[in-house]
C-alpha cells in the first residue's frame, strides 16, 4: 500500500479532472464547492495527485527513447513502443497517448487543489505546505511534459470554462518560466522534512530546480538552487550503491524524492515494474531490454554494471545465474525494481522505491555546473564522489574541460540507468551528440514526439 497515495472513491469524484466534451458539472455527491470544506479533505485531495504519478510509463520515454534500451520483451507485444524507440512515431502512438494523459491528470488535479484549498479556513501552515506540494508536483509533470513534447499547452487554473480546457501551445521558454516559479515558491512552503514519510520536501523542490536551470543553460542559478539544497544538510551518499534499489532504499539520505511503495496485498498498488522487466521465468514480459552500448559504457569492474543490470553468467538479484536467453532482444534485463515476491502474491505487489531525484544525481548536475562555469578542478572533485562510492580509480586534475564534460556525460549514464534520465540527457547534450547516440537523423535542434490525436480533436485550440 502507498504510504500517502491512497484515494478513496469519494475523493476521486472530487477532484478528477475535467474531460474536455463536458460543458456541464460533473454528477455525483459531491462537487468542489461542496467537497473542499476542511483539512482533511484538503489532505485527501493533495493525496489524490500524488496517486496520479503512480503509472509507470516514465520508461518508455526515458529509456527506450533513449539508447540505453530497446522494447525487448515478445517481438509482437507493444509494438508501438518500437516506434517511440525508432522517433518515428505518431500522433496516434498509444504509449504517447497514455503518457500525455497521465501527466495532465496529475497537473488538473493540483490545479484544481491549490484553487480551492487556497480558500479554505484551516491551519495556515498547513494550507501553505499542501499548496507547496502541489505545485511540486505540477512542476514535475511540467518539466517531464516538456522534455518529451516541446511546446504544450500551459494549464494553471482548474477546468471548470472552455477557456481553461481549450488552450493553445506556449513555448519552451514559457513552460520552463511556470516550472521555476511553480518550484520557488514550493521550496518556500515545504518543510526540510517530510511529514509523512513519502511527500515532496524543500529539498526535492531545490533539486529539481537545479535540474530545471540546468536544462536551460542557465548554470549561475542552478548552482544556487544546489547551494541552497546543501544547505540543509540533510543528503549524502549511500554507501553502497546497490542497496538503493532494494528494501528501504527510498529511506537512504540519498534518496531526495521518490515513489514510495509499502507492504500491500493489493497487486495494483505495487510496483509493477517488477513485472515489465522481470524474465518470463519469474513471471515477468522482460522490456526495456540493456543495450550492448549501455553494458560497453561501464569501465571493468565497475560494481555498478551488475547492480543494475541481468548480464549472462553473473547473479541475478535471486542468486541465481543470469542466461542471455531470458531477454531474446539484447541478452540483458534490468536488475533495479526486481525483486523476490511472497509466494502466492503477484510480482505487481513489489515494494522497491522509483527513485525520481537522488542525491548522487544532483552531485553529478553540480560537477557539470562548476565545468561549464571553468571551475573544473572543483568540477572534478564532485565526480570523483560518485567514483569513490563507486570503488573506481578518481579522476586526475589534469583533465580539460572539454575532457572532464565527455567524463561527466559518460558518469551520469552509468550512475542512473533505468532511472530514465537519459533521453532528456542526450538530447540536451546537442543535436549531434543526440543523432551520433541514436544512430538516427531528425530535422531541429532537438526531437519532440507529437502530440497526441486525441488531444489535437478535443483541444478547439491547437491548430
Amino acid at each position: 500500500m502507498k504510504n500517502i497515495s491512497i484515494i478513496t472513491l469519494l475523493a476521486t469524484a472530487a477532484i478528477a479532472a475535467s474531460c474536455s466534451f463536458l460543458d456541464e458539472q460533473l454528477k455525483g455527491d459531491y462537487s468542489s464547492e461542496t467537497y473542499y470544506t476542511n483539512s482533511e479533505n484538503a489532505v485527501m485531495a493533495v493525496n489524490a495527485v500524488y496517486n496520479s504519478l503512480y503509472n509507470n510509463t516514465e520508461w518508455i520515454f526515458g529509456d527506450v527513447a533513449s539508447d540505453d534500451t530497446v522494447k525487448g520483451g515478445n517481438a509482437g507485444d507493444a509494438a508501438d513502443i518500437n516506434n517511440i524507440d525508432q522517433l518515428n512515431a505518431t500522433s496516434d502512438n498509444g504509449p504517447i497517448g497514455t503518457y500525455w494523459q497521465h501527466r495532465y491528470e496529475t497537473i488538473a488535479r493540483a490545479n484544481n487543489a491549490i484553487a480551492n484549498i487556497s480558500k479554505l479556513n484551516i491551519d495556515a501552515a498547513l494550507q501553505t505546505r499542501l499548496i507547496a506540494e502541489c505545485r511540486f508536483l505540477r512542476a514535475y509533470s511540467y518539466f517531464c511534459l516538456v522534455n518529451v513534447f516541446g511546446e504544450i499547452p500551459l494549464k494553471t487554473q482548474p477546468q471548470t470554462s472552455a477557456d481553461a480546457i481549450h488552450v493553445g501551445l506556449s513555448s519552451v521558454d514559457k513552460i520552463y518560466a511556470q516550472i521555476d516559479e511553480d518550484l520557488q515558491e514550493a521550496a518556500k512552503g515545504l518543510e526540510e522534512k517530510s511529514v509523512e514519510f513519502g511527500r515532496a520536501t524543500k529539498g526535492a523542490a531545490y533539486g529539481l530546480l537545479a535540474k530545471s536551470l540546468l536544462f536551460q543553460k542557465k548554470y549561475s542559478e542552478a548552482q544556487k538552487a544546489i547551494e541552497n539544497l546543501e544547505a540543509l544538510h540533510i543528503y549524502s551518499l549511500e554507501p553502497k550503491f546497490e542497496d538503493l534499489f532494494k528494501q528501504g532504499g527510498d529511506k537512504s539520505p540519498e534518496s531526495i524524492f521518490a515513489l514510495r511503495y509499502g507492504n500491500t496485498t493489493t497487486a495494483s498498488l505495487g510496483n509493477n515494474l517488477n513485472v515489465w522487466f522481470a524474465p518470463s521465468k519469474d513471471g515477468g514480459y522482460y522490456f526495456n531490454a540493456p543495450t550492448q552500448s549501455l553494458v560497453d559504457c561501464y569501465q571493468t569492474n565497475d560494481p555498478r554494471l551488475d547492480a543494475s543490470l541481468g548480464r549472462d553468467g553473473k547473479p541475478w538479484f535471486d542468486g541465481t545465474i543470469f542466461s542471455k536467453s531470458w531477454s531474446e532482444a539484447t541478452g540483458y534485463l534490468v536488475k533495479k525494481y526486481n525483486e523476490d515476491v511472497v509466494e502466492g502474491q503477484a510480482r505487481s505487489q513489489c515494494t522497491l522505491p522509483q527513485h525520481i531525484l537522488r542525491y548522487a544525481d544532483v552531485i553529478l548536475m553540480k560537477a557539470e555546473i562548476l565545468n561549464e562555469l571553468d571551475n573544473t578542478l572543483d568540477a572534478i572533485d564532485e565526480v570523483n564522489k560518485v567514483r569513490i562510492r563507486a570503488t573506481l580509480p578518481t579522476h586526475e586534475s589534469s583533465l580539460t574541460k572539454e575532457q572532464l564534460r565527455d567524463k561527466i556525460r559518460r558518469e551520469r549514464r552509468c550512475e542512473l540507468a533505468f532511472e530514465f534520465h537519459r533521453f532528456g540527457d542526450i538530447m540536451r547534450y546537442g543535436k549531434d551528440y543526440a543523432e551520433s547516440c541514436l544512430g538516427i537523423k531528425f530535422t531541429g535542434e532537438r526531437y519532440y514526439f507529437p502530440i497526441p490525436q486525441a488531444e489535437i480533436d478535443a483541444n478547439k485550440a491547437l491548430k
